[in-house]
C-alpha cells in the first residue's frame, strides 16, 4: 500500500506578467537573501544559500522556460538543526508559472517536502514567508524581504 504525499506548495496570484514573474523568480537575492553565492538564472546555474551554521544548501538549476517554470534540484545540503542535515538532498523547488483569469498565479511546490519529513514544521512556514510576503513584495513593488547578509536567523525547535 502507497503513503500518499503531499509536497510542500503554496501558490500567488499577481496583476504582473508572466515574465515579470520569472524575472522576479530569478532574482533569488532579491526576496530569499542578499547572501546567494552563484549565479541563479540560467539552465545548470548552480547557486549556495546559506545561514552560517544553522542551513547551507546547494541548488542548481535543471529546468528553466521563461515565462513559465523554474526547477532547482537540491544538490548538497547541511541542516544543523535537522537529526538529518542533508535532508533536502534530491529535493526539488519549482515555481510554475501560469495566467489565470487575467492575472499570473506562480505556484511555488518544495518537491520531497512533506508532513512526515523532519524539517517540514520548520520549512513550510519558511518557504511560505519567502513566497507569499518576500516573493510577492518583490513581483508588486519591486523590493522584496530577503535574509540579509550577515543577519542571524532563528529557527523555530522542532
Amino acid at each position: 500500500m502507497s503513503r500518499e504525499r503531499r509536497d510542500f506548495t503554496t501558490t500567488i496570484v499577481v496583476d504582473q506578467s508572466p515574465s515579470e514573474v520569472f524575472d522576479a523568480v530569478v532574482n533569488v537575492r532579491g526576496w530569499w537573501s542578499t547572501g546567494i553565492v552563484g549565479p541563479t538564472e540560467q539552465l545548470d546555474d548552480e547557486f549556495l544559500f546559506e545561514v552560517e551554521g544553522i542551513h547551507r544548501t546547494t541548488q542548481r538549476l535543471v529546468e528553466v522556460v521563461h515565462d513559465q517554470r523554474v526547477v532547482w534540484l537540491v544538490t548538497d545540503a547541511c541542516m544543523t538543526f535537522l537529526e538529518d542535515e542533508r535532508e533536502w538532498v534530491g529535493t526539488r523547488v519549482i515555481f510554475d508559472i501560469s495566467e489565470k483569469d487575467g492575472r499570473t498565479q506562480l505556484a511555488f511546490t518544495h518537491e520531497g517536502l512533506a508532513p512526515g519529513v523532519e524539517c517540514f514544521d520548520a520549512c513550510a512556514p519558511a518557504w511560505t514567508q519567502y513566497v507569499q510576503i518576500s516573493l510577492f513584495s518583490l513581483i508588486t513593488t519591486g523590493v522584496g524581504n530577503p535574509n540579509l547578509e550577515g543577519r542571524t536567523i532563528e529557527v523555530p525547535t522542532l
